[in-house]
């Protein structure tokens, strides 16, 4: 049946190719430039310039072509992979694929014919349509391969013509590329069915191909023996002068033991010397090459000047986009390079914070105090050079010219600036005092059993900020009254600034003996990439933007992301405001900081205070502090000539611009909110007391505020010293987070030599349950010590 489909999708007629001329002229020109400057060049050294390749070599292992069972093709991850390679062909990348599968697909067809052969006899035989003991024999491989390619090649065909894509088959053997002749006629076909925008699928003619010579692979760069789809892919990358070799398989990339063991761990970037670090494991299920095998063809390839990543091809998950999810630079699998950086990967960063953050918890709250008091100290003691490095960045930052305003104005750091951080940073040290191992319940649950409840660290932070370098030593503070590790990722506008700080803070650590508890990740890993690392990262915390909030929420695997992805802050002025409250609270809402979170967007006005004076001093203070107003539908229709009508009620502007919106009452103010709003900090200006207690408590928004600005919606300001950020999440901690929402919680259990039967029906003991008094100050030190 099988066949039978085959046959007739090879019967297609081929579509209408997608021609150089529909590519983005613009990537074309590009990836041509790269292409060209990179010719006998050296490879990629990062991988973030993967989105630079041009001409791409992407081998298939057989794990990943065949099925479970060995016998025919895995149709639904070849449909995934020649969507993927037909998306940057067309892209204008030049795409190449080495393919198993022959064998597996030949196999297949065999089995199925000496099988309906033999039936046949055997009821001609027996004159009855049974079978009975019909066995296969064992099929050679050769035969296999005959059998098979024509099948796999229709099968390739047939689906790359659903993407206008053209694909030309290309059988090699180890004399194609040792005999010059040959050689070169190979490569003059190939680059010509690349300069005719055709993929060609190349695969060792298993048909002919004598067995391998042991030993006689991988000698040098210009030898190489093609044993396997492994060796032959690096040829023909190397051969091509491919920018990049993604290499395929059934197991994610590369680990420094064998996938499954204990403490077996997935190598992010190999680098050549690397080799004895590495323990190998058995070979894949089929195909002829093995890790080992992977990783000289690899290493031949690199030095040859083509970049190689190793990836998994068969996880369900992964395999839709597990291409270009390489070639856009995504920590995927391991990558081969040259370079070997300066500093230690986010991995062992991570791990080194969480070996010290241990120890940190395990500190007596005496200490983690005098921690962060010793940094408020250095704040000051160091201005100069702080503020040194961050002219730096300021020159640095207004020269590029992308930076805002608003985003200039976090960015700059200032005498005064740094005395304010210092003394938020000595409130954030008293705090300390009373934060890990409090005990919040204790229970006597029978005699000699009692059971407390005490608080605890979260574990490893990793906290995301954007141009705001005082947000380091804030966060940093938090995490040390906390006892958690944190890795830091500063914008890069903020680099030299965020050093510096960085040094202060290990400084201070250095004296526990927790240097490493703190770390900054200054590597070229992506924000995605960070996110990913779901077994060693317990939260993030993003600090900025509502498009950087976003995207990491999108982008976390299985770690709980604290934020908000909007700030739509509302203030309703009530019909029994006054005019003085009303105007200062919104002057201050809209225009002390209109970039911060917690800043005005949309303005909700009573019925009854349209055409009052309170109303017109409203509008010319917002005028004369420049704020465009949108106005909402219901405010336009009460206007002859309005201001423009709002697109969206769920806007953040984050700059001078608001919308006004029309209400009949509170309660209507509360729907709107409930409907518009994110649950951030939502204000109202009333004289009236039972009107404010009711907006008070039917909202349900983090932050709800009586007749004061929303910009009070802040960590400092609500004498936590500092926060890591504002979450308008419904679980853990919402509103401004400060130390509380940096602990979680565990149970520590004392007794003597009690058991669980002891408290069975049949059992004698009672449970008593009865609830010990906690003093305010209680702590347990010893058992806070815990795994964070």
């Amino acid at each position: 049946m099988l066949l039978q489909r085959l046959s007739v999708c090879a019967g297609l007629p081929l579509g209408p190719r997608t021609p150089h001329t529909t590519i983005c002229p613009h990537l074309t020109k590009a990836l041509t430039q790269v292409s060209t400057a990179r010719a006998n060049s050296t490879s990629f050294a990062h991988r973030g310039e993967l989105r630079q390749a041009k001409r791409i070599v992407v081998k298939l292992g057989s794990a990943v072509v065949t099925r479970g069972d060995e016998c025919g093709l895995a149709l639904g991850r070849l449909a995934s992979i020649v969507e993927q390679v037909a998306m940057l062909q067309n892209q204008g990348r030049e795409m190449l694929i080495v393919t198993s599968g022959a064998v597996a697909f030949g196999k297949q067809r065999l089995r199925h014919e000496i099988l309906l052969s033999q039936s046949v006899r055997q009821a001609l035989h027996s004159g009855q349509n049974q079978l009975k003991d019909i066995s296969v024999p064992v099929l050679e491989a050769r035969a296999c391969a005959a059998a098979g390619q024509s099948g796999l090649m229709a099968l390739y065909e047939a689906m790359f013509t659903q993407y206008s894509t053209c694909t030309a088959q290309v059988l090699v053997t180890n004399l194609d590329f040792h005999d010059d002749q040959k050689r070169q006629n190979l490569n003059s076909t190939l680059q010509e069915l690349l300069r005719m925008n055709i993929v060609p699928i190349v695969n060792t003619n298993d048909a002919v191909v004598p067995p391998p010579e042991p030993n006689s692979d991988l000698q040098g760069v210009n030898v190489i023996s093609i044993k396997d789809n492994d060796s032959l892919a690096a040829r023909l990358a190397v051969e091509m002068q491919a920018d990049l070799l993604i290499a395929l398989s059934d197991v994610e990339g590369l680990y420094d033991s064998p996938p499954g063991t204990d403490d077996a761990k997935l190598i992010d970037i190999f680098y050549p010397g690397d080799q004895q670090s590495i323990t190998y494991g058995t070979k894949s299920r089929v195909g002829l090459g093995g890790m080992e095998a992977k990783v000289k063809a690899a290493l031949w390839a690199l030095q040859g000047g083509t970049s190689v990543v190793i990836a998994n091809g068969t996880h369900p998950k992964v395999t839709g986009h597990v291409i270009t999810d390489i070639v856009e630079g995504k920590k995927v699998g391991t990558f081969f390079s040259e370079v070997k950086p300066a500093g230690p990967t986010v991995e062992l960063q991570t791990e080194v914070a969480r070996n010290s953050g241990r120890t940190l918890a395990s500190l007596h709250p005496d200490q983690r105090s005098e921690i962060i008091c010793h940094l408020a100290d250095l704040l000051i003691e160091n201005k100069e050079e702080i503020l040194a490095a961050n002219r730096m960045d300021m020159e640095l930052a207004v020269n590029a010219g992308v930076l805002s305003p608003a985003l200039l104005n976090r960015l700059s750091l200032s005498a005064a600036k740094l005395n304010h951080l210092s003394i938020g940073l000595r409130q954030i040290a008293a705090a300390s005092l009373d934060s890990v191992g409090r005990v919040l319940r204790r229970t006597r649950v029978a005699h000699n059993l009692e059971l407390e409840q005490i608080t605890v660290p979260i574990g490893v932070l990793l906290v995301i900020f954007e141009a705001r370098p005082d947000c380091l030593p804030q966060v940093s503070a938090l995490a040390i009254a906390s006892g958690n590790a944190l890795l830091a990722k500063g914008g890069k506008e903020a680099a030299n600034t965020n050093r510096i700080l960085h040094q202060l803070i290990q400084e201070v650590l250095d004296i526990k003996g927790v240097k490493e508890a703190v770390q900054l990740v200054s590597t070229r890993e992506e924000v995605e990439d960070l996110c990913r690392l779901d077994k060693m990262i317990d939260l993030i915390i993003p600090r900025g933007s509502s498009q950087l909030v976003k995207s990491i929420q999108r982008a976390a695997k299985g770690i709980p992301v604290l934020g908000h992805s909007e700030g739509i802050c509302h203030v309703y002025i009530d019909s029994e405001a006054t005019a003085d409250k009303a105007i200062k609270i919104v002057k201050d809402s809209k225009c002390e900081y209109p970039a911060a979170c917690n800043a005005m967007e949309t303005l909700l006005v009573h019925r009854d205070t349209l055409r009052t004076p309170l109303f017109d001093q409203i509008i010319s203070m917002l005028r004369n502090q420049q704020v465009k107003i949108h106005a909402g539908p219901k405010f336009s229709s009460y206007l002859t000539f309005s201001p423009s009508e709002v697109k969206s009620l769920r806007i953040e502007y984050g700059d001078l611009e608001c919308c006004i919106e029309v209400v009949d009452s509170m309660q209507e103010a509360i729907d709107h909110i409930h409907r518009y709003g994110s649950s951030h900090t939502d204000v109202i200006v009333t004289e009236n007391e039972d009107t404010a207690e009711q907006f008070l408590q039917q909202l349900d928004s983090a932050c709800v505020f009586w007749n004061a600005s929303s910009r009070f919606a802040d960590g400092f300001r609500f004498g936590l010293g500092a926060e890591v950020g504002i979450s308008t999440a419904r679980i853990h901690a919402r509103g401004p987070v400060g130390l509380e929402g940096l602990l979680t919680t565990k149970w520590v259990l004392r007794g003597k030599g009690h058991t669980a039967a002891d408290f069975s029906e049949q059992g004698t003991m009672k449970y008593l349950h009865e609830n010990l008094p906690v003093t305010q100050s209680e702590h347990r030190h010893k058992a806070a010590q815990t795994d964070v």
